[in-house]
This record gives C-alpha cells, sequence and structure tokens, in this order.
C-alpha cells in the first residue's frame, strides 16, 4: 500500500504578525482524490508557537484545503484551521473571523525582497547600487538578482493547482511580486501556500524572505500586499453612484482597515514612493499614490469591475484583510 506525505500547515501565534509552521505526516492508503475530509485531525506542540503553555500544551489541526507538491513524491499541501482541545477556534485562528463568501472576488499582488546578511540580493556588501529605476519588470545581470528562484516558485504554485496570475521583478534591486487571484478565502489559502512554498524554496539557496514593508530605510519603495477586491454587483452592475458609495465607507473605516493591515506599515505607508499616507484616506483613477485605486478598466467599463486597496503591508494577514473588507462591503448596506 502506497505511502502519502501530507505536509500540515498552520499559522503560530507570534506577535505581531504570525509565521507559518508545517510538519508532515506520513499516511498509508490505498489511494488519494484530494478529498480533505478524510484527513484526519492532527495535534502539535502550541507551547512552542505561542499559542498554549506548557501545562495545556495540545493544540489541534484541522485540514481545510489540500494541494499538491510535486516536489516531493506522493506529496501534499495541508492548509489547517488551528482549534483547542474542547473543539473551538484558537484564538490565533484569523481564518474562522468571517464567512467564506465565494461572490467577493480578491487579487493579491504580494511583493517581497530577497535578502542575503541582511542586505537585499544584489546589493554590494558595501553601500548601495544604482538608484531605483532601472530594476522594475527588468531584465538582465546588472537589474535583476534572484530569477531563478521566481521562476521555481511559480512552477511549484502552478503545479499546485493555484490561480497565481504572474510575476515580475519590482522597483528595488532583490525585490519581487507574484500576483494570486481567487473567490472568498481560496485567495487568501492560496496566498499563504505561496508564501510557504517561497521559504521553502529559498532555504536551498541560503536566502531569506523579507516580507517587512519597508526592508531598506531611504529613498527605496517599500513592499506592499496591493488587495484588488470586487463583489459580484461590482463586477455586473456597478455604477459610479455605488462605486462612490463604496469609497465614502472605505474612508469612513480608514483607521479599522490599518489595524489590520500589518505591523510597521507607517515606515512604507509616508506618502512617498507611490504611497498615501497612513494618516490620510484618498482615492483615485489611476492613481498609484492614492490608498485606493480606481483602475481606469472600470471607468471605461461604466464603472464595473474591481478596485485595488493599496494600503496593506506585505507581511499582512490575507483572512484579516479579507475579513476586514467583508465587514466594510457588509456595513455599506449595498447589493
Amino acid at each position: 500500500m502506497p505511502k502519502f506525505k501530507f505536509e500540515y500547515i498552520w499559522l503560530d501565534g507570534h506577535k505581531p504578525e504570525q509565521n507559518l509552521r508545517s510538519k508532515t505526516k506520513v499516511i498509508e492508503m490505498d489511494s488519494f482524490d484530494g478529498d480533505v475530509h478524510v484527513l484526519p485531525e492532527w495535534s502539535y506542540d502550541g507551547s512552542s508557537t505561542q499559542q498554549a503553555t506548557g501545562d495545556k500544551s495540545d493544540c489541534i489541526l484541522k485540514p481545510v484545503r489540500v494541494y499538491q507538491d510535486t516536489a516531493r513524491l506522493n506529496g501534499y499541501m495541508i492548509m489547517c484551521d488551528v482549534y483547542n482541545p474542547d473543539g473551538s477556534p484558537h484564538v490565533t485562528n484569523t481564518r474562522v473571523h468571517y464567512e467564506d463568501n465565494v461572490d467577493m472576488w480578491y487579487g493579491f499582488e504580494q511583493e517581497y525582497t530577497f535578502s542575503s546578511e541582511g542586505r537585499p540580493l544584489g546589493f554590494p556588501e558595501h553601500g548601495y547600487p544604482r538608484p531605483q529605476g532601472p530594476y522594475y519588470c527588468a531584465v538582465g545581470t546588472a537589474n535583476v538578482s534572484g530569477r531563478s528562484i521566481v521562476e521555481e516558485h511559480l512552477d511549484l504554485c502552478l503545479d499546485a493547482g493555484i490561480d497565481i496570475t504572474g510575476i515580475n521583478a519590482e522597483v528595488m534591486l532583490g525585490q519581487w511580486e507574484f500576483q494570486v487571484f481567487g473567490k472568498g478565502k481560496k485567495a487568501a489559502d492560496d496566498l499563504h501556500i505561496c508564501r510557504y512554498l517561497l521559504h521553502r524554496i529559498t532555504e536551498e539557496y541560503g536566502l531569506d524572505v523579507n516580507f517587512h514593508p519597508k526592508p531598506i530605510q531611504g529613498d527605496w519603495n517599500g513592499s506592499g500586499l496591493h488587495a484588488n477586491f470586487s463583489s459580484k454587483y461590482m463586477r455586473d452592475v456597478g455604477g459610479e453612484e455605488y462605486i462612490q458609495a463604496i469609497l465614502d465607507t472605505l474612508a469612513k473605516n480608514h483607521n479599522d482597515h490599518m489595524l489590520e493591515y500589518g505591523s510597521s506599515n507607517e515606515l512604507r505607508l509616508t506618502g512617498l514612493h507611490e504611497t498615501q499616507h497612513i494618516g490620510r484616506f484618498s482615492y483615485g483613477i489611476s492613481d498609484r499614490g492614492a490608498s485606493i485605486r480606481i483602475p481606469i478598466g472600470m471607468v471605461v467599463n461604466n464603472w464595473k469591475g474591481y478596485l485595488e486597496d493599496r494600503r496593506p503591508a506585505s507581511n499582512a494577514c490575507p483572512y484579516r484583510i479579507s475579513a476586514r473588507m467583508q465587514k466594510t462591503y457588509d456595513e455599506a448596506k449595498l447589493k
């Protein structure tokens, strides 16, 4: 009977941002068709992940989504929720804080930086490279660093069944971005698995993945997790008045959104480097310096489509972003 390797993946209790954790469970079975419901729950030592005390250390992993892991023979990656032994959701389980509304679509743009010994990949040992300008969507050894890792990551994500929609080099040398699309909670699940695979791949290269929103101080772009979002009504009906009502509700809830959008974000949202200041809310058509960018495609399509929230930091939790966006949208009492 074949043996299958299931990598159970979850979020720990670390603050201000949670870390990904994982461990492998080997199960002997005739076959596995990808049905998450046949996988068993599994306990772990929560006292080692800042989720329990030593005298009551068990936390429970409940599988919620399956991904194929083509880098391992008979391998699968399992995104999990964390529960207490009494069956209640653990306080760190941000995934359970909102309903899975598949009519809400999300497109996450994950920026990150490869680093070696604390410096972005491609930076000289002392000093800095040429000022930013030639690195965005660039080619050539003088302009990009880490492309082979990015390509390997892209292939593994596609093999896993993740709807990763693109990659590109970003504005700072050693900085990259990938984009993930999904409906409801699947978008956030997929993003976490993409992050997990990126960490695992860079282990082989002896590099770090830096999700800090301002990896290098000074005249360098920070890293964000831009969140494109739409409801069914936005996509199918829309209208300028309707979109304006959403923008007004987002403005009213700006401070509450910022509480969910990642730590150290004030270092990135300064009003410079394609950002709005963290203390202000703005929107504009094609404006990448605004809090919310209204894509030109929405305007020419009779105000139907999606909006881009440019405020989330690169280290933000996509569950918390989605939950807050869903709450704000519901508060608007829109169709």
